[in-house]
């Protein structure tokens, strides 16, 4: 029996993928927004939450493709109908990932303060950048923790449970962001910055027990650490080295932009952190769709099922292109209400304004690269993903950075680097895929 790949199938797998990938990037959303808002140095605090943001998203983006090989390895499994060997796998998996996260702990927090002055933070924008990290790397454990169990869900090909979690956590997030950030007269005192930093890592912990309670009480896979190493565990080990690379490349790039944002001046770098969030929350609202290419592609690998794995690419293209392209709407219709929702500082709205129509038109041709590159995770090329981004990072975004930092075009040419990054992303990845598969389905 075929794998189903209908319309309603992928979006039943989408829709709760969609929503908690919205559900993720709101938490930073909900801190640039109430901070964007306090009355006490709210460019200041927007920056630093900018900075920290930006090396934070590194961290976790480094460390949480155990989510993405958990998934893909899980989704093999099952696919060829092999699960039983793999059970003793996400336990494993979660005592190396939150074990590494222990050791970045012990190696940044005493560095804060230097780690941050690289990014150029100086002075009021350096202190404010600290305090926020000092708290907001205390969740990184159970970050890890969530994420791996999240993979463990995608591979059983469940989206539900990861959304329900998710949404618990943002919800928590923002309650606790406007009460400990705001604070209650003759309660809590207002904590700033500070307060955004707890109200995020109360969230984690609260997510990771439910995750680990639901996977306990609904799945057949045990937290149960049993030896010796599954012997998929090299396998994990190697995917996730692969994309450990891949995602170093990434954050090179997010941080150079960063750093070339922080270097035009302040109300550049508040633009810019609002900008970048925004570019996020559409990278994963389209990840609804990149996730249910990640679930199925797997399974349908396991399976050998070429030609629905085609197929299965031909229509994430057109649900894509379609999400990217109801994105960039909403922002055009809501142009200037969107950045008043972050700061009301005229200057910031002003350096915003004039490059947020780059991040719209970006939102149809980043839908189409997430969604291939999802894809190509959960079949585990993690080495040809690999390969792209160290070479688009290298020979495409740098220097586009370089060259539009040459010309002045300050925060549009961080945007234009971007949409070019982007591009070299995903033409690769449509090609490789048709190549890969169309000479597959036709020698069966």
């Amino acid at each position: 029996m075929k794998t189903d790949i209908s319309f309603k199938r992928i979006h039943q797998l989408a829709i709760p993928a969609l929503i908690a990938g919205i559900a993720e990037p709101l938490i930073s959303i909900t801190d640039t927004a109430i901070i964007g808002n306090i009355d006490v140095n709210a460019k200041e605090s927007l920056g630093a939450i900018a900075i920290v943001g930006s090396f934070l998203s590194m961290l976790i983006w480094v460390f949480a493709q155990t989510r993405s090989a958990v998934s893909s390895i899980i989704s093999n499994y099952l696919g060829a109908n092999k699960l039983d060997e793999v059970k003793t796998l996400p336990a494993q998996a979660i005592l190396i990932i939150v074990s590494l996260s222990m050791l970045v702990i012990l190696f940044t927090y005493p560095y804060a303060e230097y780690i941050f002055n690289l990014y150029g933070a100086k002075e009021q924008i350096l202190v404010y950048a600290v305090d926020y990290y000092e708290i907001r790397i205390l969740g990184l454990p159970f970050t890890l923790f969530v994420f791996t169990i999240f993979g463990t869900f995608r591979g059983l090909q469940n989206t539900l449970y990861p959304m329900l979690i998710a949404l618990l956590g943002a919800i928590l997030n923002v309650l606790f962001d406007w009460i400990l950030v705001y604070g209650i007269e003759g309660w809590i005192p207002a904590m700033n910055v500070e307060g955004a930093a707890y109200a995020s890592v109360i969230s984690q912990i609260v997510m990771a027990i439910v995750a680990g309670y639901l996977l306990l009480k609904k799945t057949s896979i045990s937290l149960k650490l049993i030896f010796p190493f599954n012997k998929e565990v090299p396998r994990l080990i190697k995917m996730v080295f692969d994309l450990f690379l891949r995602t170093i490349a990434l954050n090179v790039a997010l941080i150079l932009a960063v750093y070339n944002a922080t270097s035009y001046g302040t109300n550049e770098l508040a633009a810019y952190g609002i900008g970048i969030q925004l570019w996020l929350f559409g990278a994963f609202f389209i990840d609804g769709y990149s996730s249910a290419g990640n679930i199925l592609s797997g399974r349908l690998l396991g399976a050998q099922e070429y030609d629905t794995l085609l197929n299965l690419g031909k229509k994430l293209i057109s649900y894509g292109i379609f999400a990217g392209i109801f994105l960039a709407g909403i922002g055009f219709l809501f142009y200037e209400f969107i950045g008043q929702i972050f700061i009301q500082d005229l200057s910031v709205l002003q350096r915003f304004y004039e490059v947020f129509w780059i991040i719209l038109i970006m939102q149809p041709i980043c839908a189409i690269t997430f969604i291939f590159d999802g894809m190509f995770k959960g079949m585990g090329y993690t080495e040809f993903l690999r390969n792209l981004l160290l070479l688009s990072t290298l020979l495409v975004f740098i220097p586009s950075l370089l060259f539009f930092d040459t010309f002045n075009y300050k925060l549009a040419g961080v945007w234009f680097t971007f949409l070019l990054w982007i591009l070299a992303r995903g033409i690769p990845l449509l090609l490789k895929f048709k190549r890969k598969f169309s000479p597959l389905v036709e020698k069966k």
